[in-house]
């Protein structure tokens, strides 16, 4: 019985690979968003002469919300299969993230929640800066939904300073 058991539970550790994929999709995903950086990034460039001031702010601001998102997916790919898959044997390597050495579930959601705020906080700039073309109603969602984005990281780095503190008072916490 208990090979039978100690196979399962192998077995189940072994699952965690299946999500390997599923990053490698992420990887495909911010190979999308080069090619729309690059992409906007010529508009801005070939057209540089003949766009307002108010223009150019707007595809910069795309560009930066480009720039933003793929950091979140490289903060997803590389922190979730650190977290969940496996250790990247990254010691010493120059280019190590910094913020890798740390990196735990509860970090990772952090960060994403920032990460999520920041690029909602640059679609309202860029909404607020063409706020003519845009109706309140739209104006007004999006607002809505920022401040469901902060409140959200609010509570989620509250529940993650909580937990933190629990298991510091109580201890290491054996499942």
């Amino acid at each position: 019985m208990k090979t039978a058991i100690d196979k399962l539970e192998g077995f189940i550790f072994w699952s965690r690979w299946l999500q390997a994929p599923l990053y490698l999709g992420l990887i495909a995903a911010q190979a999308v968003y080069v090619y729309q950086f690059m992409h906007e990034l010529s508009i801005l460039v070939m057209k540089a002469g003949t766009l307002s001031e108010t223009e150019v702010m707007l595809i910069v601001l795309g560009l930066i919300d480009v720039v933003m998102i793929a950091n979140l997916l490289i903060m997803v790919t590389i922190g979730g299969y650190e977290t969940f898959v496996s250790r990247i044997d990254l010691d010493g390597h120059p280019d190590q993230p910094e913020w890798l050495s740390h990196v735990n579930a509860g970090v990772l959601k952090v960060k994403l929640a920032i990460a999520l705020i920041s690029i909602s906080s640059i679609h309202l700039l860029r909404t607020f800066i063409n706020a003519d073309h845009i109706s309140d109603r739209v104006i007004l969602a999006q607002v809505g939904i920022h401040m469901c984005f902060l409140l959200s990281a609010i509570a989620i780095a509250y529940t993650d300073k909580i937990m933190l503190q629990t298991l510091t008072i109580g201890g290491p916490q054996k499942h």
